[in-house]
């Protein structure tokens, strides 16, 4: 995490650098921003088996250029850390012959991406733009924490015992890359200063064996407030 960390500081120097180095006359812009996430991913419904997602939250930051193409518009490409996943509450249940057995867990669940936007903004007014475009994920690892409780009943006897759990998730399970679409919006009070807002859809499921119907399969989404400062 802490190479990561450096590795982006390492490109928002390279980026800063280079707009030195832009002749002030161009139009093309770079910049860095950070920001507030909201995420969660859809569940897959399966027998006996209900959960709630929550969302869980997280932060993102990174670098963007700004390279205007037409009098209103400009596609700005970013290269993000991002972190996704959620807060879930799940409950299991199944019975037979006078068997009862109950799950219930509450945990969170932590994605790392190094994600690259290429979003396409249309300025509204000078300051004010709408934006919207693909996404391209990494996924860099992750974990799980939380806890669970069971209950299990035979007849007149109830046995119910707790634990928690802190587990890095298991890589292999999980598609390396992750393609969504983007929409937002920004608002610039100086030339250099700007808030941005945007949510995020996953379109490709996280898990590489996944079963489920198209419509029901296991998707990242997130929506994503946060600042962005231009070089000028």
């Amino acid at each position: 995490m802490r190479k990561l960390f450096m590795g982006l500081a390492f490109a928002g120097c390279l980026f800063v650098n280079a707009q030195e180095k832009v002749k002030s006359s161009s139009p093309i812009t770079f910049g860095v921003k950070a920001g507030f996430n909201a995420s969660t991913v859809t569940s897959n419904d399966t027998y006996n088996y209900e959960n709630n997602e929550k969302l869980k939250p997280g932060f993102n930051a990174g670098v963007f250029v700004n390279i205007p193409v037409a009098e209103k518009f400009s596609v700005q490409p970013e290269l993000l850390f991002s972190q996704l996943g959620s807060k879930t509450e799940d409950y299991l249940n199944f019975g037979s012959n006078g068997y009862r057995y109950r799950r219930t867990s509450t945990y969170t669940t932590n994605f790392n991406y190094l994600v690259l936007p290429v979003m396409v903004q249309y300025n509204i007014l000078p300051q004010l733009y709408v934006e919207a475009g693909p996404e391209f994920g990494l996924l860099l690892g992750g974990k799980s924490k939380g806890d669970f409780t069971v209950t299990e009943s035979m007849g007149s006897q109830t046995n119910t015992y707790s634990d928690s759990f802190s587990n890095k998730i298991p890589k292999e399970l999980y598609n390396k890359f992750n393609f969504g679409v983007g929409i937002g919006a920004g608002y610039y009070f100086t030339q250099s200063f700007g808030v941005t807002a945007r949510f995020t859809a996953g379109l490709t499921s996280l898990l590489k064996n996944d079963i489920s119907e198209n419509d029901n399969k296991s998707r990242n989404n997130a929506i994503q407030v946060g600042v962005a400062y231009k070089f000028k």
